[in-house]
C-alpha cells in the first residue's frame, strides 16, 4: 500500500492575472489565504485550470516557488508538470522537486498522443526522474488519449506512481481501473460532479473546479463520506450540482475566473486564446452564483 498524497478535495486553483495577463502575485496570495482558511485538502498548480498550455516555463517556477513558500507544509502543494515532450516533463518535474513541490500531476501527452506502450514508457521516464509521487492525469477529451486500465496496472507498480486524476467521466472505467490496481493506486475525481460516485469506489478526494469558490464544501463533501455519513455526502453534493454545472458553462477556466471575480478575490483575466464569457452567459452565472452566494449584491457587481 502507497501512502496516499492527499485524502479530502484539493483545488485546482487557478492562474490570477492583471488586465494586461502578467502574473497576479497579490491575488494568488488571496486566494491562497481563502483556500487555507476554508479547509481546502490540497493546492494543485499549473494544472488545465491555471491555464498551463499559456504559461511560459518561468512562470511555472515562479508560481510553484511562490505557493509552496506561502502554503509553508499546511496542506500538500502539487504542481502540474505534464508535456507532449517527454524530455520537457522530465526537465520540468525536476525543477518543480527542486522547488519543493509535495507531488506532481501528469497529463497524457497531447496532440503528438502515443500508444498505451508509449504512456507507459513516458510516465516510467517522468517518474524515475524524480523523488516525489506521481497523480497520472487523464482527460482525453482534451488530450485525445485515454489511460486503459491495463496501462494503469503496469504503471502502478511503478514506486513513484501513486494516484490518478480521472476526469474521462467513465464510471466503468473507472471501476475497471480500481479493480486491477487495488491500493496500489489511488484514485481522485477530476470532474466534481463525480465527487461521490468515485469516492464509493474507493476514491481518496477529488481534484476540484468547484473549490476555488467553494472550498469548504467541496471538502465537507468528501469528509462526510470518510466519516461514513454518505447521505449527507450525496445530499451535498447533489444540492451544487448546479453551481458545479455553471463552472463549465464555458471552457475551463472562464467560468470560474469570472465566479472568483464576482466574489472579488481576482480579475476575470485570461490569456488568448481564451476570452470572457457572452453577456448571456455571464448574466445566468451571476443568477446561479446568487443563489448559493445570497450577499453577493454587497460586491460592486449587478445582479439582475
Amino acid at each position: 500500500m502507497k501512502d496516499a498524497i492527499f485524502k479530502g478535495s484539493a483545488v485546482a486553483i487557478v492562474t490570477p492575472m492583471d488586465s494586461h495577463g502578467n502574473l497576479d502575485f497579490m491575488a494568488m496570495e488571496k486566494l491562497l489565504k481563502f483556500q487555507l482558511e476554508n479547509g481546502t485538502d490540497a493546492i494543485v498548480v499549473n494544472g488545465t485550470t491555471g491555464e498551463s498550455a499559456t504559461l511560459e516555463e518561468k512562470e511555472k517556477l515562479e508560481l510553484i516557488e511562490f505557493v509552496v513558500h506561502y502554503v509553508n507544509h499546511r496542506v500538500p502543494v502539487i504542481m502540474g508538470t505534464g508535456s507532449n515532450c517527454t524530455s520537457h516533463a522530465v526537465r520540468l518535474s525536476r525543477k518543480a522537486q527542486s522547488l519543493g513541490a509535495s507531488a506532481l500531476l501528469q497529463v497524457t501527452p497531447y496532440y503528438n498522443k502515443t500508444s498505451q506502450h508509449g504512456l507507459v514508457e513516458h510516465f516510467t521516464a517522468v517518474a524515475d526522474s524524480v523523488d516525489i509521487p506521481i497523480i497520472l492525469y487523464n482527460v482525453p477529451t482534451r488530450t485525445g488519449v485515454n489511460i486503459y486500465p491495463e496501462t494503469y496496472a503496469k504503471l502502478s507498480e511503478h514506486p513513484n506512481i501513486k494516484a490518478a486524476k480521472e476526469a474521462g467521466g467513465n464510471l466503468s472505467h473507472i471501476a475497471k481501473v480500481a479493480a486491477l490496481c487495488g491500493d496500489r493506486l489511488d484514485l481522485y475525481s477530476g470532474n466534481d460532479d463525480q465527487t461521490v460516485p468515485i469516492l464509493a469506489l474507493g476514491g481518496k478526494g477529488v481534484i476540484s473546479v468547484l473549490a476555488n469558490i467553494m472550498p469548504f464544501e467541496m471538502h465537507m463533501i468528501c469528509q462526510y463520506f470518510f466519516e461514513g455519513d454518505m447521505v449527507k455526502s450525496r445530499n451535498m453534493q447533489l444540492e451544487l450540482i448546479d453551481i458545479m454545472n455553471a463552472m463549465f458553462m464555458d471552457v475551463n477556466p472562464v467560468p470560474v475566473k469570472a465566479a472568483l471575480s464576482l466574489l472579488d478575490l481576482c480579475e476575470e483575466s485570461y490569456r488568448l486564446p481564451l476570452t470572457p464569457m457572452q453577456d448571456k452567459d455571464k448574466e445566468m452565472l451571476k443568477k446561479t452564483m446568487k443563489f448559493y452566494f445570497p450577499h453577493l449584491q454587497e460586491y460592486s457587481v449587478e445582479i439582475p
